[in-house]
């Protein structure tokens, strides 16, 4: 999985989680952000965690698939970030 431009340019990048479900967003190599997909009312949502407080960034918006959610986390994370 690459990392989109808008993160790669920050010195960003994206990493397998532990399954198939959470991906890991770092900077500078260090993992920040936690994207994890869930199976919310027969479609699928992505909880945007920061990794040091656990604090949420997502909206709560549901997705048809798994990578559908983790793509939409990390649109959610962008706009959360102003990048």
């Amino acid at each position: 999985m690459k990392a989109p431009d808008w993160l790669a340019m920050r010195a960003g990048g994206l990493h397998p989680g532990l399954d198939e479900s959470t991906w890991m967003v770092t900077l500078n190599g260090q993992p920040l952000y936690r994207l994890f997909a869930a199976p919310a009312k027969g479609r699928f949502s992505c909880s945007v965690t920061q990794t040091n407080n656990g604090k949420r960034l997502d909206g709560g918006k549901d997705y048809a698939s798994v990578e559908a959610a983790l793509e939409g986390g990390l649109v959610e994370l962008r706009a959360t970030l102003g990048w």
